[in-house]
């Protein structure tokens, strides 16, 4: 059996793993959707489930061969997420699926992208112990995301979107803890 490379998290690697611990459960987040220069707009209402993911878990193992990571190497937490998006105004489903995040050091491993289906890694950090910063890149577009827990009942997000530096799309969300 080989054991994993290190065997202590850093101080980031810390403040994630609470802060996924303190996002499991279940949330009902409605979004909002602002099409950059035109300001068209899009309301969603999703139902998300997420759940915490500890070291050495299947998930993680194979999200870890996902990015073909070596055996010896070990993601120190994730989470899986899952949701159902229905189009507010029209009242129909929009989405539905998965995703799976992973972390080691200062990078986010997920299964996928916002706009790909193939695994991605995004860089993270936080300002504070309530606020999580994302920053990915892919296919010539930048994703900014800062999600932010407010209590025990709350978070916020939001997601900016870029090509060559031009910003294409914001994403603004509310998200409230069902109990």
């Amino acid at each position: 059996m080989t054991s994993p490379l290190r065997l202590t998290q850093t101080a980031n690697e810390a403040e994630i793993t609470e802060f996924f611990q303190k996002s499991a459960g279940q949330w009902r987040s409605e979004r909002r959707y602002y099409t950059l220069p035109e300001g068209e707009t899009k309301e969603m209402v999703s139902m998300i489930t997420i759940r915490f993911l500890d070291q050495g878990c299947a998930e993680l193992q194979k999200l870890a061969q996902l990015h073909e990571l070596p055996d010896m190497v070990s993601l120190i937490c994730g989470a899986e997420v899952i949701w159902n998006s229905t189009d507010k105004l029209k009242g129909r489903q929009e989405s539905q699926g998965s995703t799976l995040f992973g972390v080691l050091g200062n990078i986010l491993y997920r299964d996928r992208g916002f706009a790909t289906s193939k695994p991605i890694t995004a860089e993270y950090h936080f300002p504070n112990s309530e606020t999580l910063c994302l920053r990915t890149e892919y296919n010539g577009s930048v994703f900014e995301e800062e999600l932010k827990l407010i209590g025990n009942k709350y978070r916020t997000r939001q997601t900016i979107i870029s090509r060559s530096g031009e910003q294409l799309m914001i994403g603004q969300y509310l998200e409230k803890r069902i109990d």
